[in-house]
């Protein structure tokens, strides 16, 4: 440890329960409680740092969830990162990876670290990213409804509150028709992508082919999670831009798909690319090709929110995030204030050091359902009794 890294002398993980407003449906299933986990450090100095690694609660998005996101936090990655040179995320980036895949463990412990650096140093998150922007555009996201004249009640809804882009969530049965009923309700004028989530096979390309005359800004992750092979094949058909999700696990993936013309639009988001370290890399891999790109969500709280935040200020990142406000997901965030979209749909950059919010603590005790602490004499972790939690 160099004497500009204060040694870590106090690390914590918790597994939290935020019960969701409203059931989230996508093409991989139906989401209606979150559990995600928090990385929390203390250096001896005194200076923290959060983080948030938001894996979802089942297998079907990716194959990590939030259980085995939290073994790993616990068992490998804080511990690599007590061995790394500095407490710098990038040479915390490095001592984690030995991790093979696991990117939201590696991302949850390495955005402490980054507010940790950025409460010692006393600048935003943004501006060690490089970031320039004092405000994001933000789109909404929308779950899959039970009725067409539902969705495009929610349509209206979200366009009057100011978001810049609806995505709308589609999967066999549930695509063409309610492109149609969005575009012939609200017209060409409205930024309108639709987002698959691995649900078809290329024997649909003819879905994909008729939403060409929908004038979308990108048809994300129409096939196999997996497989860059069948969207290269799809892409070729379209004239709308594929964006890939959950098939850019790296910077080494994303720079594949785009040599394999395999998409032509990215989703990044740090958590599944495996940290802010990673997101560079593709934000520059990007910005040199000229390929479109926007910051997508997990349903994090405020605490993941912000390094997302601080990651959509960099120049590249040209089209609306998916960003929805605590609000709107939970009965509460576990930040206060918490962050809003404003009638212009921008939510403003953190510009406070640290996190660039305030945690509360309790009501992160409240909603840990399970958690593990740092034995600081022997630098190992430990799950503990919830009889003993503190924060």
């Amino acid at each position: 440890m160099t004497e500009s890294s204060p040694r870590i002398v106090k690390a914590s993980v918790y597994e939290v329960a935020m019960p969701l407003l409203k059931t989230f449906v996508t093409g991989f299933g139906d989401t209606s409680s979150r559990h995600t986990v928090l990385i929390h450090i203390v250096d001896d100095e005194g200076y923290e740092g959060w983080g948030e690694a938001p894996a979802l609660d089942h297998p079907f998005y990716l194959p990590e969830t939030t259980s085995t996101t939290f073994s790993i936090v616990i068992e490998y990655a804080l511990a690599l990162s007590l061995q790394a040179v500095s407490n710098d995320p990038r040479d915390v980036a490095r001592a984690m990876s030995p991790i093979r895949g696991n990117t939201f463990a590696r991302a949850g412990v390495e955005a402490a670290y980054w507010a940790l650096v950025s409460a010692r140093s006393g600048r935003p998150i943004s501006v060690l990213l490089g970031g320039t922007a004092n405000r994001v555009a933000v789109g909404e996201s929308l779950s899959i409804a039970d009725t067409l004249e539902e969705t495009l009640e929610e349509v209206a809804l979200r366009l009057a509150e100011g978001y810049q882009r609806i995505k709308l969530k589609i999967r066999p049965g549930w695509d063409l028709n309610v492109v149609r009923a969005v575009r012939e309700r609200f017209g060409d004028e409205i930024l309108l992508q639709v987002d698959a989530n691995a649900a078809y096979t290329l024997d649909d390309a003819d879905v994909f082919r008729a939403m060409d005359e929908f004038g979308l800004l990108c048809i994300e992750q129409p096939l196999g999670y997996d497989d860059l092979e069948g969207s290269q094949a799809l892409q070729r058909q379209l004239r709308t831009p594929i964006c890939l999700d959950e098939a850019i696990r790296s910077p080494r993936d994303a720079q594949r798909a785009l040599d394999m013309d395999a998409c032509r639009n990215i989703n990044v988001k740090p958590a599944r690319v495996g940290g802010l370290v990673a997101s560079l890399d593709i934000h520059r891999l990007c910005v040199e090709r000229g390929v479109p790109m926007w910051c997508g969500g997990m349903l994090e709280s405020g605490i993941g929110r912000s390094t997302n935040l601080a990651l959509c200020s960099l120049p590249g990142f040209t089209q609306p995030a998916d960003m929805s406000p605590a609000a709107v997901l939970y009965e509460e965030d576990l930040v206060d204030p918490t962050y809003f979209v404003d009638d212009e749909g921008y939510i403003e950059v953190p510009r406070a050091s640290g996190l660039g919010f305030n945690v509360v603590a309790s009501r992160v005790k409240d909603r840990t359902v399970r958690f593990a602490t740092l034995d600081s004499r022997t630098q190992t972790i430990r799950e503990e009794s919830l009889d003993h939690l503190s924060i």
